[in-house]
């Protein structure tokens, strides 16, 4: 699933060719996605030049005088800036068409995403963004507000920075990256961390999450190519996904254990409970 830095990366790749672009026209081939695609509403969104391209947590926000187009990229959905005549393929499911002779074209093979217009003056009215925790990046995000958060909750840590309205876009990878870097495990009741350690685990969630985002950089032609690869990078990772490989700081195997039905990877060692 395209997390906060693949969809921050994905902002930066398109963005050279969608700001102050007007989408002519959008053609709708699948309205089936996590939400059905209101096409008339797309349609009257159109018509206006592209002022600002923004994102709030996984939503990238595009929005003109009329209003705001919000996409989410669900599980497997991808954004492309193409010439106008790039045949359409079984998952493209919706192109704008732009008055620069190019489209941005929406690939989804799982159809989890979403396309939500929303005419308002503040895109962050939208009932799925008004709700949100603070983005882990920003100054409102660090261990004062963590902490305050974890004095409310017995959850498992693991659990509680996943959950949007304490900070947002820290998904399940970069979760298991920034509690193996900060020496905590992924169980610990949040209601236990001292004001030390969630000053750790803030900073190292932004530390985690700049980085990622660093390494993106060199993926945004990616944005322009039809026969790219996603616009996504490798990700240079301690212990996610590496159950039974040795911990790269003690050797220690790495264990795994479900946590609010996700997978958790932690070193017994350098994160004891």
């Amino acid at each position: 699933m395209p997390e906060l830095p693949e969809v921050e990366t994905t902002r930066r790749g398109i963005a050279p060719a969608l700001g102050h672009a007007t989408p002519q026209k959008a053609v709708v081939r699948q309205p089936r996605l996590r939400w059905p695609v209101d096409s008339d509403a797309l349609q009257r969104w159109c018509g206006a030049p592209i002022n600002t391209i923004q994102r709030r947590s996984k939503y990238l926000i595009l929005s003109n005088d009329k209003g705001h187009l919000l996409i989410h990229l669900g599980m497997s959905g991808s954004l492309r800036v193409l010439p106008q005549d790039t045949p359409a393929q079984k998952h493209d499911h919706i192109d704008l068409l732009l008055d620069n002779s190019h489209l941005l074209r929406y690939t989804d093979p799982r159809r989890f995403g979403a396309w939500l217009v929303h005419f308002d003056t503040d895109p962050l009215t939208h009932p799925l963004l008004s709700q949100l925790g603070p983005e882990p990046l920003s100054e409102a995000f660090n261990g004062d507000h963590l902490y305050a958060a974890c004095q409310k909750s017995r959850r498992a840590i693991k659990v509680l920075i996943m959950d949007s309205k304490v900070v947002v876009g820290v998904g399940n990878i970069y979760a298991n990256e920034a509690l193996f870097l900060a020496g905590i495990h992924p169980a610990t009741p949040a209601n236990t961390l001292t004001p030390a350690q969630t000053d750790t685990l803030a900073a190292t969630i932004k530390q985690v999450l700049a980085r990622a985002i660093e390494q993106g950089g060199t993926t945004l032609q990616d944005f322009t190519q039809p026969d790219g690869k996603p616009g996504y990078f490798a990700q240079q990772l301690n212990v996610y996904g590496h159950a039974g490989k040795p911990c790269p700081r003690c050797g220690t195997p790495i264990q795994i254990l479900t946590l609010g039905q996700r997978s958790s990877f932690f070193c017994p060692r350098c994160q004891p409970v």
